[in-house]
């Protein structure tokens, strides 16, 4: 038991467990990882014996505060917890977890408070050759640098758009991956209309760009990846330039061998958990007050779940959530100037995060490339063709009428890698998908918990 339960052991997470714990309140943080730090700060394993990790990081200053500050915060770390379900209950909440790499043992975490620090996930649009080997995503190939000090392999292509392919594309660099090419979407006119609004980026931005220079990497803006080819793994990807309007300029494609494809479209919040707990959503994020609050009693969010806008806004968003919680606990009325600093910091990187969303969107005509036999829900087998036929011949409207004729989302991941494919090429808005939790869950353990519901109903 424990007053506050944090889920998410990442930026935002730790430091409203700080904040709230340093204000008397007993917290307990939840997290799947073997490790604190969320993806930002994503650790290598202990058994690696890592002796320079901060080479692979951003801010590793910051994550040495919060990691020194933690021992003698008394806030409790539960790591390996999937958090697959939170319910309220006359007593508080039940934060529903299963333990470890296997995910067969549940556990239960009761609180009174819950602060949801769920982060966010990649944005993944298909293209024809998506599904080969030495495909990955952009935050896996960093995944996989950081956690297993690995590279995906000896030259790539980072491709997408948004400011994670800088981080990604010059930690590979500095691994000694070949950067054949850095292919943005996004168009530098765009950064320079909101240069006001990320003033306060551009020393990052410089110190990345000088690091790609340092490297030789080549920069093709304006530019996306069309294919990947190869037959038993990756081989080499085309890319062409983009017009005005976000469409393939013809006679502009070029063949750029590699054995590695790190592609990311930017992040979306994980919302699951609001949404089963009915916390109202703003678009596909947690809408919250000032003081992190969402608008069920007792639920607080902060993080990427509220809109993503990176770790020094999730730090802001969380010191806030932090100080709330532990006010509103001990029975007092919240004094905002407590944390007029990290609420000025806060309106200051939200402006900052509208503007890089303003300027990185995904291509805007990107799902006229993916041809009808390319696989778009890779869990079920579904192509584009099939998809296109559900709106076109059997006249499917929304992402739930394609999901009921064509199982596209019904997979393991349950929608979260083909949503947003699936309702560009159906035309439709991609809006948040309503699940009863959060992962999946063995039938054993949900026979348990009904077992135990029943006992107590009726003792």
């Amino acid at each position: 038991m424990a007053d506050l339960a944090v889920i998410g052991a990442g930026p935002a997470g730790l430091a409203a467990a700080l904040a709230a714990a340093a204000q008397g309140v007993t917290v307990a943080v939840v997290d799947s990882a073997t490790e604190a730090g969320g993806q930002f700060y994503r650790q290598p394993a202990s058994g690696l014996r890592a002796r320079r990790p901060q080479a692979l990081h951003h801010q590793w200053r910051t994550w040495e505060r919060l990691r020194d500050a933690l021992p003698g915060s008394g806030v409790r770390i539960l790591t390996d917890h999937h958090v697959w379900s939170v319910e309220r209950d006359s007593d508080g909440f039940t934060v529903h977890a299963l333990l470890g790499p296997e995910q067969h043992e549940p556990v239960a975490v009761h609180a009174d408070a819950v602060l949801l620090a769920t982060g966010g996930y990649e944005r993944v649009l298909p293209f024809p050759g998506w599904t080969l080997p030495g495909v990955v995503t952009a935050g896996g190939a960093q995944a996989m640098l950081k956690a297993g000090l690995v590279v995906p392999g000896r030259k790539a292509v980072v491709a997408g758009t948004g400011p994670l392919l800088l981080p990604v594309a010059t930690g590979l660099a500095a691994a000694g991956v070949e950067i054949a090419a850095l292919v943005e979407a996004a168009d530098p006119k765009d950064l320079v209309r909101h240069g006001r609004a990320l003033a306060g980026k551009l020393p990052e931005g410089a110190g990345y760009a000088a690091r790609l220079l340092r490297h030789r990497v080549r920069l093709l803006s304006r530019h996306t990846v069309v294919r990947a080819h190869g037959d038993e793994r990756l081989t080499g990807v085309t890319v062409a330039a983009l017009d005005t309007d976000g469409r393939v300029r013809p006679g502009t494609e070029r063949y750029v061998p590699c054995d590695t494809l790190a592609v990311g479209h930017g992040m979306l919040p994980h919302t699951d958990l609001a949404e089963t707990l009915g916390c109202r959503l703003d678009g596909m994020t947690v809408a919250v007050d000032d003081e992190q609050r969402t608008d069920v009693p007792g639920v607080w969010a902060a993080g990427e779940s509220t809109g993503i806008g990176g770790a020094g806004l999730a730090l802001a968003e969380g010191h806030i959530a932090g100080r709330s919680i532990a006010a509103r606990l001990n029975g007092t009325e919240p004094d905002p100037v407590q944390w007029a600093a990290a609420a000025k910091s806060r309106t200051k990187l939200r402006k900052s995060a509208a503007a890089l969303d303003a300027a990185y969107p995904p291509p805007a005509h990107w799902s006229e490339q993916v041809t009808d036999d390319t696989v778009v829900c890779r869990c079920e087998e579904v192509t584009a063709g099939a998809v296109r036929d559900a709106v076109d011949e059997l006249g499917a409207g929304d992402v739930r009428t394609v999901k009921l004729l064509t199982r596209a989302g019904m997979g393991w991941c349950q929608g979260r890698m083909c949503g947003p494919a699936v309702a560009g090429l159906a035309g439709c808005e991609l809006t948040p998908s309503r699940r009863p939790f959060a992962r999946p869950v063995p039938l054993g353990v949900l026979a348990r918990q009904h077992h135990i519901a029943t006992e107590e109903g009726t003792s």
